[in-house]
């Protein structure tokens, strides 16, 4: 393995001292997550304002003006729906097509590599009435990619985040179809930027900052290059234009509209998967809690998952278990004592189910998996040494 550098910019932004929330267990590290003068973080805040500040029954009304406004009436396809048949994009595809008299065309990502439990909630989803479409990547530029990511960006899993948001955008553009529908603004409801807390969408331009790390496509395939994992023939394969969105002007002129569903109903995970569970067939990990967490019915689908968040944990010090609690206790199901001490149980928990299975995807030693590790690491703010092990400078409490 050459010598690891990184492209992840996140780091440059962060407090140099840590601080919690104190309604929730998040910490100012998450990036974009600021806590305001009295330590609440912009994530609680805004549970609090969703509770009691906004208007649902007039976003309600702005919802039924949306779709009145691109429904059409020869009963073909008008909303793009990307999900995987989880909770949340089973809600959201259900509540158009039969709530708001949408006709949603489905489409799908594919994972690294599906879990048991994902490939039979979607198959479940399609099943209650909805058509698929399924981009499955060039399997060996997919791998080529997530290796030079879990490198450079102490993330495997950040191809899929690319196809994960610009899939929708070329079944759009191949459809006719001028709306998409994703479910939630993550960086409002989990923590980060605000920008857009009263408006109902983003742009392709705030990709790289907002889910990217600062960094594209296009510098990864850079990267890859100087590191000798992808040759020039790489680059330039087809496949690489299923990463990236069509241009803006291709947008522009197709009056293209990305919406969150969040904007216009308040956003609950837990009642999103109770929903899922009644009209559309999903179903809980059957083997029990999820790994590094106390919760069993989210993030299923895929056996990168894991390792996704434990790297958060390394450069963060928040895991997957923080995650969880964090959305649980906004919501009123658990309360901040509770929360803590399911993070101090879980939250370091390593991903192991699938700990093999990613090492040969990747195609590395398990050495060369803990170099990674301790290289993303963060021993400024997070980790420091004691008696040869490494310990968290700073637990919630």
């Amino acid at each position: 393995m050459a010598e690891i550098f990184t492209l992840d910019r996140q780091f440059e932004a962060l407090p140099k001292e840590v601080e919690f929330c104190k309604n929730c267990v998040v910490s100012n590290q998450r990036p974009r997550t600021v806590l305001d003068e009295n330590g609440i973080c912009s994530a609680c805040l805004w549970a609090y304002e969703k509770d009691h500040g906004v208007d649902w029954s007039e976003r309600n009304r702005e919802l039924v003006e949306l779709c009145d406004k691109f429904r059409r009436t020869d009963g073909s396809y008008d909303v793009i729906v990307p999900g995987s048949g989880g909770k949340d994009s089973a809600f959201v595809a259900h509540q158009l097509k039969h709530r708001f008299g949408m006709h949603p065309l489905c489409v799908t990502w594919a994972p690294f590599d599906w879990t048991p439990i994902g490939w039979k909630n979607l198959q479940a989803f399609t099943n209650a009435g909805f058509f698929n479409i399924l981009g499955q990547p060039d399997g060996a530029l997919h791998r080529k990619l997530s290796r030079i990511a879990f490198e450079v960006k102490g993330d495997a899993w950040e191809p899929f985040t690319y196809g994960q948001k610009a899939w929708a955008y070329h079944i759009a553009q191949k459809f006719g179809v001028s709306l998409i529908f994703y479910g939630e603004n993550g960086e409002l409801e989990y923590g980060g930027s605000t920008k857009y807390k009263n408006a109902p969408k983003e742009t392709v331009e705030d990709w790289n900052h907002e889910y990217f790390k600062g960094a594209g496509l296009k510098e990864l395939v850079r990267a890859g290059i100087d590191r000798g994992l992808l040759t020039q023939d790489d680059a330039e394969n087809p496949s690489m234009q299923w990463y990236m969105p069509p241009s803006s002007d291709v947008i522009q002129k197709m009056g293209l509209e990305m919406h969150w569903f969040s904007y216009y109903e308040k956003w609950t995970p837990q009642e999103n998967f109770y929903y899922a569970v009644k009209h559309t067939g999903m179903t809980l990990n059957d083997e029990g809690r999820t790994e590094s967490t106390y919760t069993k019915y989210a993030s299923l689908d895929d056996k990168m998952d894991g390792l996704h968040f434990y790297l958060a944990y390394m450069k963060f010090g928040l895991g997957r278990c923080s995650r969880d609690a964090q959305q649980d206790i906004r919501r009123h199901h658990i309360t901040r004592q509770e929360g803590v001490a399911l993070v101090h149980r879980y939250d370091h928990e390593f991903p192991k189910k699938y700990f093999t299975w990613m090492l040969e995807y990747l195609d590395i030693t398990e050495q060369e998996f803990w170099d990674v590790m301790d290289f993303y690491r963060n021993k400024s703010h997070v980790w420091t040494k004691e008696h040869g092990q490494w310990v968290m400078k700073y637990v919630v409490d």
